[in-house]
């Protein structure tokens, strides 16, 4: 059920080398193949791009449910969107220019899930990846701080169930909000690492 999540745009690498461009939803083949892929998170104004990419598949043999369902055969999902591809520096599919937010990750783990179900197991796994590579733009940074995103200026695209959103102006002041983002970093790093030494892993990218 989709209450109400970021659109996720991941591109990975097709047997032949070309590139794919699925929501996270499509992806499996090539991730589990390749252990690669980007994450890229497309803004609020990006919905023609998302809809010249929609109800299709990658897949050179349409599976029958998505037959059903509409959806044919796209090679080339860079051109039919009109989308631009990005060079990665740390893994083999490329990036899309146009999104905002860009993580470079590889394959850590899968999980299958519905392991009640016998019917079902296994028809859905759940992905780990590890993001090696940050691009964002410069202009989405939080004024006077070196790693932290200004919320105000983060638009991204939310798929509520089948429809695509934009984020409302904000309601109200989150009691949360006055924690420094940068005490919950030991709960995800194993070792202790300075805010200085971080960027070193986190770059910051102008584009047009």
């Amino acid at each position: 059920m989709y209450w109400g999540t970021p659109v996720v745009m991941v591109t990975t690498e097709n047997e032949d080398g070309t590139a794919n461009i699925a929501p996270m939803s499509s992806t499996t083949n090539n991730l589990l193949r390749t252990k690669q892929c980007v994450l890229n998170l497309p803004s609020d104004s990006m919905g023609p791009y998302i809809n010249a990419m929609a109800k299709t598949t990658g897949t050179p043999v349409v599976p029958p449910l998505k037959q059903a369902l509409g959806y044919e055969h796209c090679k080339d999902k860079f051109a039919r969107s009109g989308l631009t591809r990005q060079p990665s520096d740390l893994v083999r599919p490329p990036r899309i220019a146009e999104c905002p937010v860009q993580m470079e990750a590889e394959v850590m783990g899968t999980t299958e899930l519905m392991q009640d179900d016998p019917d079902r197991a296994g028809v859905i796994l759940a992905i780990e990846v590890k993001v090696v590579r940050t691009h964002v733009l410069n202009e989405l940074r939080l004024p006077g701080h070196s790693n932290r995103i200004d919320p105000d200026r983060w638009r991204p695209m939310i798929m509520s169930f089948q429809e695509l959103y934009g984020l409302a102006p904000k309601k109200t002041s989150s009691k949360l909000a006055s924690i420094d983002e940068e005490k919950y970093r030991g709960l995800t790093q194993s070792d202790p690492v300075a805010p200085a030494d971080i960027l070193d892993d986190v770059e910051t990218t102008e584009r047009e």
